[in-house]
């Protein structure tokens, strides 16, 4: 399927492929984490026959996707942003740039600005069906957080990793935070007594702290790699601040202290064989090998491919909801 030359730049230029895991993490946040652990919960219903019911998702599934178009609209319009002001360096690291050849510069201005207006708007409508209006002000300072780091905070010392990492970890949370407005709000007032939904905050905050770790990583992999126009148009990247060699022993440290955690979680909290395999095969293996890649690259394309397996790793954390799923509603415990 061939796409025409403008809509095929502009969907490089959104990151379509990011963009469907953007997607999948909310899906599988809801529909594999959420509706599976609350289904494991018996509650009373006030107009019941006195029999405990479990409970079911009550965040309406059209306010649930407008949720998702508020995020995918926020984070693609970071995107354009993002490659508006990194032109020059992106000329010097990549060879090619999309903005000021293919799309003009004032048409992705004109991209950033009807994504974010649609976003925002979209992120307070689903607020307000929430009961909580004030969560729009989220889609509003995220939309402000990603212009400023591509205007400013990138070229900052750790600055904007650390932001991208924490916006990236919000995506998880933003899908469980808006189901559990749902499920508060119905239950609180037809069950006799309200469970501790406290759970999935915990869960949330899991993946949250694995999306967190593991973006802050690929970053400074990727600073890494753009060490070159970086370097030349003085921004205060980990690499060019401290050099190669420290930066990579940094990112070894953060991927070694990853694994410890993912371990020490599984033997603290669920300690479940499969979640053992699953961590081992789908998330170590990858980490140990971007780790011998990072180490032994000398050039872009190598460091690229570590860069690619931390990619991979992300994926597959993502995709452990369906393991959790599967263990569950097997009862594999």
């Amino acid at each position: 399927m061939h796409l025409p030359g403008d809509i095929r730049y502009v969907l490089r230029l959104i990151r379509w492929q990011n963009l469907l895991i953007v997607i999948l993490t909310m899906v599988l946040m809801r529909y594999a984490l959420v509706q599976t652990l609350a289904g494991g919960i018996y509650v009373m219903l006030d107009e019941g026959q006195g029999e405990a019911v479990r409970m079911t998702l009550r965040f309406p599934w059209y306010d649930f996707v407008i949720l998702v178009f508020a995020t995918v609209c926020i984070t693609a319009g970071g995107y354009v942003i993002n490659d508006y002001f990194d032109i020059r360096t992106d000329l010097i690291n990549r060879g090619e740039v999309i903005i000021g050849t293919r799309i003009p510069r004032r048409k992705a201005i004109l991209w950033h600005s009807i994504l974010n207006i649609a976003g925002v708007t979209a992120g307070f409508y689903v607020s307000a069906r929430a009961g909580y209006l004030w969560f729009g002000t989220i889609f509003l300072l995220i939309s402000g957080l990603l212009y400023f780091y591509s205007a400013s905070y990138k070229r900052q010392f750790l600055v904007g990793n650390l932001l991208v990492a924490v916006l990236t970890a919000l995506v998880p949370v933003l899908a469980v935070l808006f189901e559990w407005t749902g499920l508060y709000r119905y239950y609180s007032v037809h069950a006799g007594n309200l469970p501790d939904l406290k759970f999935l905050f915990w869960w949330a905050g899991g993946f949250a702290l694995f999306a967190f770790l593991t973006t802050f990583i690929r970053e400074i992999i990727k600073d890494i790699e753009d060490f070159e126009g970086d370097a030349a148009y003085g921004r205060n990247t980990l690499p060019v601040v401290t050099g190669i060699p420290v930066s990579k022993f940094i990112s070894v440290s953060l991927i070694i202290a990853t694994i410890v955690l993912l371990f020490l979680a599984w033997f603290l909290f669920i300690s479940d064989m499969i979640t053992l395999i699953y961590l081992s095969a789908a998330i170590v293996l990858p980490l140990v090998a971007a780790v011998f890649r990072l180490l032994s690259g000398k050039n872009r394309k190598e460091l690229h491919a570590a860069s690619g397996l931390i990619k991979l790793v992300m994926l597959a954390g993502i995709l452990y909801s369906l393991v959790v799923k599967i263990i569950i509603d097997c009862n594999l415990l």
